[in-house]
């Protein structure tokens, strides 16, 4: 046994006990014959840094990675990074900015070479900060979504979709970054509140008999405008419908037609439709019979003005930002009287009406995002999305909070056509050639693209790449070998040999059924998924698709969505508020271990987080706590445990702690099997904190004797054992939570033949119960506590004992009461005294059908303290009433801050807790 030192430091732990972890290769897969179980990470920018979503979610993830460990499993987590083709490209373009080069000064090729020179020497910085987290990830099987395997399956998924004819190309409107030059998915769009204007338009019937108003807050587009859209419901119109519309500007003549889209309720009821500008338009569009090839595209790829088919913009628009031409048209369309003045509530007149617009963004390259017209790879996701339907469904794929199933069911059912291509150069360079024929061929090579297009046909690859989304949905499978090999499901080692006590887990356990879990070593579904929430759809639900399609199996089978982590105000964390919060520094701070209970302990089933450090703070004290009771047990003589079961036990104190223990294994059994991250961390937080530090730890003191002086004889040899055996549960219990401090402790408590992170979880066995001892211990840490709390409310000093007297006790009572009198005379500095003790002047203590009464005279001023209980209790009344006619108050409840509101029902909870408890204090008194 190597003595603890006084002061726990985590930061030399940490760094000791990971290397040597990875350095032995404790986090690879070496269990033969024991049942696989598989977890992917959700791959991180290789360009990205750990930020505090990241410390949640891969949290969460080794907890059950280690969790899984000490169950005997063959635990492989999976550890990866994506390309992440629109990050990297503008890392890679701003350092060469540095040095006034740019991307276009080089080939394309010669380009993707130093993007993988940067990679190789600065990307994967997260991979670092994921060790600092404590993450047990197979680095010996790191993947890249760029690999040359793992491009392999990417490349082959495309071709036989397309073969499947589920990808195709087509011209449809996209999320376009003018910014960047490429189309972007929903999840890069970031949409701000801008103050922005509403204008009113006329538009002037073909006939000059009249006029039709149509609102707007993007002028500009009515020069590719192609319809005017009304409901037929709508019987203002009615006699328009079919007629045309000459647009002032352009002079184009386009048809009034009818579409729910257009809303009676809602300004004149009629809509200008510019189908290649606007999404909704688009659809009502393709409902009124437009092709997309016919929608008019007055964009080009850095969103300034060109020339539309029918040639009809004035020349002098051709070239303008959307802005400048915004302006211009406005101009114009004032200066011909096309434009309706807004009259506001003062009656003065305006040429538009103040709004604030719900305005798409670039969230890298921070310029407006245009919806724009262009030819894109899709994949039919509706026709992928039924089988993912349908496993949710059946149960197939369980979904853990199941509050998202009615979320996941609205949006697969309601999928639209995935756009797949990016105008990028980092990427996968999407298989398909442009013949000069006219063709296109989409093969895994130009060889054979060739042979299918003929030798005299001239092919030109298509330039784009595809969406880092694609790739990344094929994770389950491709980190595996797909499509060429199938991983053995463990590596090669060796088994231990024989185990005895707290032992690493069974190489022998059962295989799955036969038949079940084949593929790909086993390793195919995998077990389950932790994700966020704010990507069920961008990558949970697309490896669900592909999964199903291409390996005939759901891709895992729970999937668990954790909600963010926000700041301490309830507020979305963001870099322009300042309020975000950085993982590294706090485990520099508190450790990693403080960080990570924090995060598990929070977790309440998909609800967000709130960044509070004070509770960081707080577990780092319960990491002291404990490091604290462990040299406490080696200056006593504790020890490593030489037993898996409990020992035998005699003592009450000590039956109760094993009672304890057991009781505490089946609470976090139930909660992980049902992923209660938090419910499993508080389980373990109260046993570890409350029943062993605290209680069992003071209880055994006298059984112990002095620390120069230690107790022999079978009562301190018991203790010894029993104490032994509960830390090294407690550890085990903890690991996953806690790896670092634990396996610490571990390997000080005495020798041992194996690392914790290899032991063997405990096993909830009921039959060490002892229902009676743990009753009367829970009875004596009630009385202890009652009397401490009477003591403590009526500022009675520690170091005072007091008498205590005992009325109407039972037998049950009288024999804890003549078991434990040393014990509550220590605890509770109180001294059994004979008779009933005073009628008035003292203090009551209930406990069970006994009463206990201490008599105050000489030791409290009672006049003084009822005054001083019963201002204390006018005042915190008065607090609580007035907080709760706020919380009465519904004006202040629907417009105050949410975190406002809850501010007052804490405080309101916290004031009627406390005139309570004083209320209690002075009805003791009598």
């Amino acid at each position: 046994m190597t003595e603890l030192p006084k002061t726990f430091d985590p930061a030399e732990i940490e760094s000791r006990w990971y290397a040597h972890w990875e350095a032995t290769d404790k986090f690879r897969p070496d269990r033969p014959g024991a049942e696989p179980w598989t977890i992917v990470n959700p791959p991180p920018n290789v360009t990205g840094n750990l930020h505090i979503g990241h410390a949640l979610d891969n949290t969460l993830q080794d907890i059950l990675a280690r969790h899984a460990r000490l169950q005997g499993k063959d635990a492989l987590w999976v550890v990866g990074t994506d390309h992440a083709g629109i990050a990297t490209q503008m890392v890679v373009e701003r350092q060469m900015q540095l040095s006034q080069d740019k991307r276009t000064n080089y080939t394309r090729e010669q380009f993707v070479e130093k993007v993988w020179a940067w990679k190789e020497e600065s990307g994967g910085t997260i991979t670092q900060q994921l060790r600092r987290l404590g993450c047990s990830m197979d680095w010996k099987n790191e993947r890249f979504t760029m690999d040359e395997g793992f491009s392999k399956a990417v490349l082959k998924v495309f071709v036989d979709l397309h073969k499947q004819g589920l990808l195709y190309r087509d011209k449809r409107l996209v999320n376009w970054d003018p910014g960047l030059g490429t189309a972007i998915s929903d999840l890069e769009v970031e949409t701000r509140e801008i103050k922005g204007q509403f204008w009113h338009l006329r538009y002037p019937l073909e006939d000059g008999s009249g006029f039709i108003e149509v609102a707007t807050t993007r002028p500009e587009t009515m020069l590719a405008d192609m319809a005017v859209a009304v409901n037929e419901k709508d019987d203002r119109y009615t006699a328009l419908v079919g007629r045309k519309v000459r647009l002032p500007i352009t002079g184009r003549l386009i048809p009034i037609v009818t579409d729910d889209h257009a809303d009676p309720e809602l300004g004149s009821g009629a809509v200008k439709i510019t189908p290649g500008h606007d999404f909704n338009d688009f659809e009502v569009g393709k409902r009124a019979g437009m092709k997309a090839g016919e929608m008019l595209n007055m964009l080009d790829a850095k969103a300034q003005i060109v020339q539309v088919s029918d040639g009809l913009i004035p020349a002098d628009f051709i070239g303008m930002t959307t802005a400048e031409a915004r302006q211009a048209v406005v101009v114009r369309l004032k200066a011909e009287g096309f434009l309706v003045p807004h009259i506001d509530k003062d009656g003065e007149e305006h040429e538009s009406e103040p709004r604030t617009i719900q305005t798409p963004y670039g969230d890298r390259s921070g310029v407006v995002i245009e919806p724009w017209l262009t030819d894109q790879w899709y994949v039919d996701a509706a026709t992928l999305a039924q089988p993912a339907i349908e496993a949710v469904k059946s149960g197939a794929i369980r979904i853990v909070p199941k509050t998202w199933e009615k979320t996941f069911f609205n949006w697969m059912e309601g999928i639209q056509p995935w756009c797949v291509s990016r105008q990028l150069w980092w990427g996968h360079r999407i298989p398909a050639w442009f013949g000069d024929d006219g063709e296109v061929y989409v093969e895994l090579t130009e060889a054979e693209a060739q042979a299918k297009a003929g030798p005299g046909v001239t092919l030109a690859q298509d330039p784009d790449v595809l969406d880092t989304w694609f790739s990344s949905a094929l994770w389950p499978f491709a980190t595996m070998g797909w499509p060429d090999s199938s991983p053995s499901p463990r590596s090669r080692g060796e088994g231990r040999g024989e185990r005895q006590s707290q032992a690493p887990a069974s190489d022998t356990a059962p295989l799955p059924a036969s038949g079940e879990r084949e593929t790909l070593g086993g390793r195919y579904p995998n077990d389950v998924l932790i994700s966020g929430f704010d990507i069920l759809f961008f990558w949970d639900a697309r490896m669900m698709m592909q999964g199903i399609h291409f390996m005939k199996d759901v891709p895992f089978k729970t999937l668990y969505l954790h909600g963010l982590v926000r700041a301490a105000d309830g507020s979305k964390m963001s870099k322009s508020k300042g309020n975000t919060v950085d993982p590294l520094g706090l485990i520099d701070q508190y450790g990693a271990d403080a960080l990570r209970f924090f995060m598990a302990a929070m977790e309440s089933q998909g609800r967000d987080i709130k960044m509070d450090e004070k509770r960081v703070e707080g577990y780092r004290n319960f990491a002291t706590k404990l490091w604290n009771a462990a040299r406490f047990c080696q200056s006593n003589g504790i020890v490593a445990s030489k037993h898996l079961e409990a020992p035998k036990a005699e003592l009450a104190v000590n039956r109760w702690i094993i009672a304890e223990t057991i009781q505490a294994v089946q609470a976090v059994d139930l909660a992980l099997a049902d992923y209660r991250f938090d419910g499993a961390a508080n389980a373990i937080y109260q046993f570890g904190w409350s029943r062993f530090c605290d209680w069992y730890i003071e209880l055994i003191k006298p059984v112990l004797g002095q620390m120069d002086a230690p107790a022999t004889g079978l009562e301190a040899d018991e203790t010894r054992a029993v104490a032994g055996w509960v830390l090294d549960q407690l550890l085990v219990l903890l690991h996953p939570f806690m790896p670092f401090i634990t396996e610490e402790l571990w390997s000080k408590m005495g020798p041992r033949d194996y690392d914790l992170i290899v032991a063997k979880w405990p096993m909830a066995d009921a039959r060490a119960i002892d229902p009676e001892a743990a009753k009367e211990v829970d009875w004596l840490i009630r009385l202890v506590t009652e009397v401490r709390a009477a003591r403590n409310e009526l500022g009675v000093s520690p170091g005072v004992r007091m008498p205590v007297h005992v009325r109407d006790a039972g037998a049950d009572t009288k024999g804890r009461l003549a078991r434990q009198s040393a014990a509550i005379a220590r605890l509770a500095r109180v001294d059994l005294a004979g008779g009933d003790g005073p009628a008035g002047g003292a203090v009551q203590i209930v406990v069970d059908e006994a009463t206990f009464v201490l008599p105050l005279a000489g030791v409290v001023d009672l006049d003084a303290e009822k005054a001083r209980l019963t201002k204390g209790i006018a005042a915190a009344e008065k607090e609580r009433d007035a907080l709760a006619g706020r919380l009465g108050n519904a004006s202040f409840v629907e417009r105050a801050k949410p975190e406002a509101v809850e501010k007052a029902r804490a405080d309101h909870a916290d004031k009627a807790a406390e005139a309570e408890r004083l209320s209690a204090a002075l009805a003791r008194l009598g």
